[in-house]
């Protein structure tokens, strides 16, 4: 740790610890530092001071190595290869589980029933202990017997033509070749494998890695009056080749006299058949134990699988398991009625293409309008055929080439807009093809499960009065009581016991980490990266694991203070299991609660990687040095203000918000002010601010078309002229992204590279001195500045190109000098540094003094994206946004801009928002940190818990007024904080 802190450090007072010697990663200045084991240990410092340096990148990263390491090399191919840490040495490490905020899930089949395995629980108990029903009429389905079967086949029209088969094999990989010759053996001729009949004489090879279904065909018969002694032993003998369950195939022929009423019957249960085959052959599933006495329709056996819907026994055939549906949306084709289609009324359809013009020349024509009528101004008949089109009418119309080069005519039916729409995606070329006509469509919820994934028979089956996927649109708290009041019979309770047992754990798990207002079918895509890591952070919990060093990033990360200590006995619960757990966190009740805390700094960057203090929260508190401990010891604080601005007068008002949980409540912003949205997580502060009133905003004032939420009407909009959202999206996904390309500002120092008068004697423009494109960077490493050489079950090696000494660019570019300087020397620099080089130059000085501002002046220009923290890579988007010159009249929303922020760096930062407030801007910000809600103007409380149970207003006014509502969770804590800066 260095000799000069010594004296901040103090012993471990453990038997057993973790020792770390010369640590280096990133900005680390080659430390030593020890920390229990078994313990609670929080890493605080401020943001890039080299934390999640020590946490991650050393501690996790070595920690998963080793484990990697004791694989056999066979192994580790598959799992592919970790660096080594720049780490002399570090003992005393357990095998190591990492819960980051990063969300994985992006994959829209993922939920948070699916996230927690609760919903493998589910599936389990609903084939175990469900009750099936009919589909069609709702009755309980009991047993069906030989007797049943046979009686509903003969109760079809005469003269229908059947083939029994028996599904020996369904969906399971094999060659199965023992199946097919014991069919044989048994005398039969043909089987249908995967859907296609087959002869079992012929050769028939099975690809071994797939899944297939077998069903052997057991007889071929006609319906008549004497058929029932044949059809019983058919039907016996298929049932008992199967395990008890058969298949008929019912033909009709058309000139049959059953045609009609089979038709009718496949019409009335919404099944789809070929209307132009010359007969229709149903599928009609049987078995012994699962039919319905009175509609005659059987269902499969009750097995997991039928519940899921990600594997295609269980989800709905119509949207395979997404209960939604991508297809064109009228509005988007034509979201002007009253143009013609001349004035581009049907955007896809170009009106100075020929071939549409002539085609719907040709449609008009045969309709009796113009192409220059207004769309709104036809009938019922022309629009239904515009847009659905009609077979039987033949259209006529002549295509002259654009070249010139002769003609064509044509002779064909009018499919519909939409049809023809549908039929150039899926002939379109290419990605690029698709995604031009993608701009056309919408999702929209799946017509057959109506959203709920699922086929009919799986949503058929019950348990206490619910089926699965009502079960899962419950939320947390609401299943635990489901639970808790479920009334099962005796022999039921001896088969779910051990099920239900694991439902409640996780389930209590989910609610302890303050995720109870969570529904389990939610899409895992939506959860922020707080709350995707609390969930992890309950599934860990619920594995029982000892022995572990776990590591966590920030995990009250959206997460109210009222939850904090939920969070926090999860956390001490994981330790006290036997576990050792590392905790990268800013929040003051978590850093008070710590077994042991490691301060990082003494501040970012270059000018961090050193430990400030090392001990009990008590101890780190004596230490003047550290920002942390001065922070905890109420030693540094941030002044609450004296008077609270009024606005200027206007204001914003959204009335009837009612997107997801809000129950139509009206929201005033009072302009000129910063404004707080507070609540507890998942009360709705997201969904109005980002979900309703942003998109609202910003399609009225930027003209903009984001799809907006539900409300009724926002007024007040014409009185700001720019919106302007600062999101948590990561700056660039690629080691080429650095904080200067992202502001924008790094074209302005090309441009003036290129503007020097050496520049223009070469000829060289601003493309020169870009490392992205040819011209002016280096080949050898086309501008990476680093050659990467892969090594076979080695970490990949990145060494110096030694063409360009690792400056990126030719030497002809290198030439070009400002002030002495290179380019590569300028992307070199600190911003600090940076803004002084180029302070005569007020276009490139004023947004690098915004990253100063916002504290970033420590990081180079040119450093890779990558390689910021997440608190580092959402200041440089907000200095992006702040870089911009604002009129006084600009809207700023944030979303938790405080994420990954030490004290200090919030300090900072609200210095920056309230001089944007201060030039009459209006900031309306979602937050949960109470250094900043009372710095606000004006909050609006929304709760009073998450859920069903939130979206309303619980609370408005200043942080004073809304401390006097005793039915605001915020407020109260609010009126802590007041008082204790009083």
């Amino acid at each position: 740790m260095g000799s000069k802190k010594e004296k901040a450090v103090f012993p471990v007072d453990a038997e057993e610890k973790i020792v770390i010697q010369g640590a280096r990663e990133h900005n680390l200045k080659n430390i030593n530092v020890e920390l229990p084991r078994n313990k609670l240990v929080v890493i605080s410092g401020i943001s890039g001071s080299g934390k999640s340096s020590l946490a991650f990148d050393t501690l996790f990263a070595e920690g998963q190595r080793r484990y990697m390491e004791s694989l056999s090399s066979y192994a580790r191919q598959f799992l592919g290869r970790m660096d080594k840490p720049d780490v002399d040495m570090i003992s005393g490490l357990s095998p190591a589980i990492s819960i980051e905020q990063k969300t994985t899930h992006k994959n829209p089949r993922s939920t948070v029933g699916t996230v927690t395995e609760i919903y493998d629980y589910y599936r389990l108990l609903f084939a175990r202990i469900g009750h099936a029903h009919c589909p069609n009429c709702g009755r309980e389905i009991k047993e069906q017997s030989i007797d049943q079967i046979i009686d509903t086949i003969l109760g079809w029209t005469p003269g229908t033509k059947l083939t029994v088969i028996s599904p020996v094999i369904r969906g399971k990989k094999g060659e199965h070749q023992k199946i097919i010759e014991d069919a044989k053996k048994a005398g039969f001729v043909r089987a249908r494998i995967d859907g296609l009949m087959v002869e079992l004489e012929d050769s028939i090879k099975l690809d071994k890695q797939k899944k297939h279904t077998i069903e052997i065909v057991v007889d071929r018969i006609v319906i008549k009056d004497d058929i029932r002694k044949r059809l019983a032993d058919s039907v016996e003998t298929a049932l008992k080749a199967s395990n008890g369950i058969i298949t008929v195939l019912r033909r009709v022929n058309k000139e049959d006299e059953s045609y009609a009423t089979v038709t009718a019957e496949l019409d009335s249960k919404g099944r789809s058949y070929d209307r132009d085959a010359p007969y229709i052959e149903e599928e009609v599933f049987f078995s012994q134990k699962n039919a319905c006495p009175d509609c005659g329709i059987s269902i499969p056996e009750l097995q997991p699988r039928l519940f899921s819907f990600n594997n295609p026994f269980g989800a709905c055939p119509d949207c395979t398991g997404l209960g939604e549906k991508m297809d064109f949306d009228m509005d988007l084709i034509m979201p002007d009625s009253s143009l013609s289609f001349n004035e581009g009324a049907l955007v896809p359809y170009n009106p100075e293409s020929a071939w549409n013009h002539a085609q719907f020349s040709a449609i008009a024509d045969a309709l009796g309008f113009t192409l220059d009528t207004p769309m709104d101004e036809l009938n019922k008949k022309q629009r239904d055929f515009i847009w659905k089109g009609d077979d039987s009418k033949i259209l006529h119309w002549v295509y002259h080439k654009q070249s010139g080069e002769g003609q064509s005519t044509y002779n064909r039916p009018w499919i519909g807009v939409m049809a023809d729409l549908r039929r150039r995606y899926n002939e379109a070329w290419g990605d690029s093809g698709r995604e031009s006509l993608e701009k056309y469509m919408s999702h929209s919820e799946c017509s057959s499960c109506h959203g709920k994934r699922l086929r009919p028979e799986a949503l058929c089956v019950t348990v206490g009065g619910k089926n699965i996927w009502d079960l899962t649109g419950f939320s947390v708290l609401e299943t635990i009581e489901f639970f808790e009041k479920l009334e099962l019979t005796e022999t039921e309770s001896k088969i779910a016991s051990q099920i239900l047992k694991e439902i409640k754990a996780r389930l209590s798990f989910l609610k302890n980490v303050g995720l109870e207002y969570l529904t389990l079918e939610r899409s895992a895509a939506t959860l922020s990266g707080g709350e995707a890591q609390r969930i992890r952070l309950s599934t860990q919990i619920g594995s029982g694991l000892t022995g572990v060093m776990y590591v966590l990033d920030e995990p009250s990360i959206g997460l109210h203070q009222r939850d904090n200590q939920r969070l926090i006995n999860s956390l001490t619960y994981l330790r006290d299991l036997g576990n050792t757990v590392i905790v990268v966190e800013h929040d003051e009740q978590t850093l008070r609660t710590a077994d042991y805390l490691i301060d990082i700094g003494p501040g970012a960057g270059v000018h961090g990687g050193q430990v400030m203090a090392c001990g009990t929260p008590e101890q780190v508190m004596t230490v003047k040095q550290s920002v942390t401990g001065q922070y905890l010891a109420g030693k540094i604080t941030m002044p609450v203000p004296k008077t609270r601005r009024k606005g200027n007068g206007n204001v914003i008002q959204i009335l009837g918000a009612k997107e997801h949980n809000l129950k139509d409540i009206d929201v005033t912003i009072p302009l000129g002010t910063f404004t707080c949205i507070t609540g507890v997580s998942g009360s709705g502060k997201s969904t109005l601010l980002n979900d309703v009133f942003f998109p609202a905003a910003s399609n009225a004032v930027m003209r903009t078309e984001y799809p907006s939420g539900g409300y009724k009407k926002i007024t007040g909009l014409e009185n700001i002229d720019k919106v302007i959202n600062i999101d948590q999206s990561p700056i660039g996904r690629t080691p080429r992204s650095n904080p200067v390309t992202y502001i924008g500002v790094f074209d302005k120092i090309r441009e003036l590279y290129a503007s020097l008068p050496e520049s223009k004697a070469r000829g060289y423009k601003n493309g020169r001195f870009s490392f992205n494109v040819k011209g002016g960077r280096c080949e050898n490493c086309q501008g990476a500045g680093t050659i990467t050489i892969e090594m076979n079950f080695l970490p990949d090696v990145f060494i110096q190109c030694d063409v360009c000494h690792g400056k990126r660019f030719n030497q002809e570019t290198l030439d070009v000098l400002y002030k002495g300087k290179t380019i590569s020397d300028v992307l070199d620099m600190t911003i600090e540094d940076a803004a002084d080089f180029f302070v005569s130059i007020p276009h490139i000085a004023r947004k690098l003094q915004t990253l100063k501002d916002v504290g970033l002046g420590y990081i180079q220009l040119g450093q890779n994206a990558l390689t910021l923290s997440g608190g580092e890579a959402q200041r440089v988007k907000l200095a992006s946004e702040l870089s911009r010159p604002s009129t006084g009249k600009t809207l700023y929303i944030l979303d938790e801009p405080t994420t990954g922020l030490h004290f200090v760096d919030i300090k900072q930062l609200m210095g920056v928002i309230q001089k944007l407030v201060d030039k009459g801007n209006t900031v309306v910000m979602i937050e949960h940190n109470l250094d900043v809600i009372c710095q606000a103007d004006y909050i609006i409380d929304l709760g009073p818990e998450g859920g069903y149970n939130g979206g309303t207003v619980v609370a408005t006014g200043t942080p004073e007024q809304v401390a006097k509502n005793k039915k605001s969770y915020t407020g109260n804590f609010v009126k802590e904080m007041l008082e204790r800066n009083e």
